[in-house]
């Protein structure tokens, strides 16, 4: 459950049995109103949660993750999944003019293949790249583009041992969560590994993990770029000059020194040396020099408005949609916005 109570606990807040709230999850009961009531403040949801028409069931997701994650943050993290796709699948059926299939099955259908090395999974961020005309340029919101090729991204909280994960819907639509709380840079190779996981199937015995980081690395950092940046061979990189890619690129100082070498531009040893330069000074946790921002997912927000603007839902439903009280959101929109005033949403 996305607050972290068991059922026995939760149940104990309501005032009703376990076995009362397993049949309520099971739909084999109806709560009463007072029960809804008791549900929605125990939850911190409100009412109109429990009468949505949309329900969703997230498949196993493959998780990016530490192993220190408790079974009870997975489930969390999957409530909270949930309750979010719900609302945007709700928002989304608002529009007739949807398309009936997914950019992001098309996705599915055209890119997914098998990748049985390291070097094919590099070859599959390439052909992704080409199949989206990006070349070899930075992407500079990959948030941004994610959402426009149809993969739906949303923000979970969670702990630091949890990065992000991977589900698939019921109509095969691919959904990355992700940590709100982590770095731009971790963010966005979060994000690329997890594209990683939609397109690559492994093969021969191959790490998921490990051809899942170099996807990450070719597609957010190609070879042509790398070689173009660093030139072919060197014997060393600078802090700063490091520092200067991860910002053109948006992938971190450490993904870069791991991209020279997979490459061969950096030797091992020299790779080693850098690496051992981060851990001595802390920088492995935190590297110097100003953080990247945090790219947030905008699609679902652009909906609910476009929807209220149409007159198609209330305030008091676009509240519900957004998950938080619609004052709040303004107050929100104001602090990131340069103080954009809330009736400028009217």
């Amino acid at each position: 459950m996305a607050v972290g109570l068991s059922l026995r606990a939760l149940a104990k807040q309501v005032g009703v049995s376990a076995q009362a709230i397993s049949k309520y999850e099971r739909g084999l009961d109806i709560p009463s109103s007072g029960v809804l009531l008791r549900l929605s403040i125990a939850l911190d949801v409100k009412v109109e949660y429990f009468f949505r028409m949309r329900r969703v069931s997230l498949r196993t997701p493959a998780w990016r993750k530490r192993s220190s994650l408790p079974s009870k943050m997975e489930k969390s993290i999957l409530s909270q999944a949930e309750d979010w796709l719900e609302r945007y699948l709700e928002v989304e059926d608002l529009f007739p003019d949807r398309p009936d299939v997914s950019p992001a099955c098309e996705l599915l259908k055209n890119v997914k293949g098998p990748v049985g090395s390291l070097d094919e999974a590099e070859k599959k961020a390439d052909e992704l790249r080409t199949l989206w005309d990006i070349g070899s340029d930075p992407i500079e919101n990959l948030t941004e583009l994610l959402e426009e090729k149809g993969v739906k991204v949303g923000l979970v909280e969670g702990p630091d041992s949890f990065d992000a994960c991977t589900f698939v819907t019921e109509e095969d639509e691919p959904v990355i969560v992700i940590n709100r709380s982590m770095y731009g840079d971790r963010q966005r190779f979060s994000l690329a590994h997890e594209l990683g996981h939609i397109v690559i199937e492994p093969v021969n015995g191959v790490d998921p993990e490990k051809v899942a980081h170099r996807f990450a690395g070719a597609f957010l950092a190609p070879a042509e770029a790398v070689r173009r940046e660093l030139g072919g061979h060197r014997r060393t990189l600078s802090i700063y000059e490091l520092h200067l890619l991860k910002h053109k690129y948006g992938l971190s100082m450490q993904a870069w020194i791991y991209r020279a070498k997979d490459l061969g531009v950096l030797s091992e040893s020299s790779a080693r040396n850098l690496f051992r330069q981060f851990r001595l000074k802390g920088w492995y946790r935190k590297e110097p020099g100003d953080s990247l921002p945090v790219e947030e997912p905008k699609r679902f927000e652009r909906l609910i408005m476009r929807a209220l603007s149409e007159e198609l839902i209330s305030e008091s439903r676009a509240a519900e949609l957004l998950g938080k009280p619609f004052a709040e959101f303004w107050r929100e929109v104001a602090e990131k916005h340069d103080g954009l005033p809330a009736d400028f949403g009217s």
